[in-house]
């Protein structure tokens, strides 16, 4: 299958990027090395290219009751300017895919989906909009930099007259940036290192791309691939879509009952609300090795008889930690902190523990 382009493709090619296949797209994964990367954005700033995210606008008066009705949050406590954290649940509780929402008037709605999903997504909503609610697919029209690290605001700062400082997490506001007009600047991001994700019309995308570079000269901006967005994001503990949680993984056993609100019927609340009651078989942890040991998707996990008690869902090196951490399923009676596991990493069984989330906190 051939793989879809995102609107500055050749951009990141002439920087050296290294292009891989990406939920049907041609992605930079990286342009220097992965470890240059992630340092890049924990102490300083970078950017990165996630043009291949799916938008979709909902408008009109029964707008809030459609998203209410496939999504696990309450978005009904969003105000304009905000934007939340949320899933969609299949028929069985299973996770359609995670999103955001944002508010952007009473009756009009911004959601952001995982690339992969696009068609899913659209389809699931679609077969919902029994209301009639307009929807519009803006995926491919819209460009999205994720400008991320503890030097993101100084350098975003120069290019708009909103003092991005009062823009606390989880809000957004739409102004000028760059000389672009009607960009929507958030304050949310994916590698928990602060910073803005900002979605521009792919028309103005470029012309957004050199004026932050520009302004982060004197900061050594760099741009950064999906090698680095992987490793931020799991020191986080952040789920990925397709790893960490899907179709056949409920928010629950994913550790994501925070955004799973019985105060509303959704799709599957009632068996959702039977396993918060009964309790889950299995959970979501993450660990850190106690050994050399480089956890990787899919290893096995046992506990010290050796039985195979569940598996890893995203494992890697830890460029700040400079330690194997990892996320991956166990039988519940084995999800407690500092319970001892072991992952079957080839032929080796290594040992690791189950710690509490974020496994990098800043100033650690």
């Amino acid at each position: 299958m051939d793989l879809q382009k995102i609107p500055l493709n050749d951009l990141h090619e002439s920087l050296g990027a290294k292009m891989v296949g990406f939920a049907g797209y041609a992605m930079p994964v990286r342009y220097s090395s992965d470890k240059a990367e992630h340092l890049a954005v924990r102490q300083n700033v970078g950017v990165f290219d996630v043009s291949h995210m799916g938008e979709f606008l909902l408008k009109g008066s029964k707008a809030l009751d459609l998203i209410q009705r496939v999504c696990t949050n309450d978005a009904s406590k969003l105000t304009d300017g905000k934007a939340q954290y949320s899933c969609m649940t299949n028929e069985k509780g299973g996770i359609v895919d995670d999103l955001l929402v944002y508010r952007l008037s009473e009756t009009e709605y911004m959601l952001v989906v995982n690339a992969s999903n696009i068609e899913k997504d659209w389809n699931w909503i679609q077969k919902h909009n029994t209301e009639g609610v307009e929807m519009q697919n803006i995926s491919a029209e819209t460009c999205l930099f994720a400008v991320q690290g503890p030097n993101a605001t100084k350098v975003l700062q120069k290019l708009t007259t909103t003092d991005l400082s009062q823009i606390p997490y989880y809000s957004f506001v739409k102004g000028s940036i760059g000389g672009i007009e009607g960009v929507i600047i958030s304050a949310t991001g994916y590698t928990g290192a602060g910073g803005f994700e900002l979605y521009v019309h792919k028309d103005f995308a470029e012309t957004l791309w050199k004026a932050i570079f520009e302004a982060g000269k004197e900061y050594n901006i760099q741009p950064i691939g999906l090698g680095a967005r992987d490793t931020l994001r799991l020191e986080m503990g952040y789920c990925l879509y397709g790893n960490d949680i899907d179709d056949t993984t409920s928010p629950l056993e994913a550790g994501l009952g925070w955004i799973t609100k019985f105060t509303k019927n959704f799709t599957a609340s009632d068996i959702l609300q039977k396993q918060k009651q009964e309790g889950v078989q299995r959970k979501l942890v993450a660990f850190r090795m106690e050994t050399k040991g480089i956890p990787r998707k899919d290893y096995p996990i046992t506990n010290a008889s050796g039985e195979v008690i569940g598996k890893v869902t995203s494992g890697t090196i830890s460029p700040m930690l400079n330690i194997g951490i990892g996320l991956g399923y166990v039988q519940s009676p084995y999800s407690n902190l500092d319970t001892e596991i072991f992952i079957q990493i080839r032929n080796q069984v290594e040992k690791a523990k189950i710690v509490k989330l974020p496994f990098y906190e800043k100033g650690v």
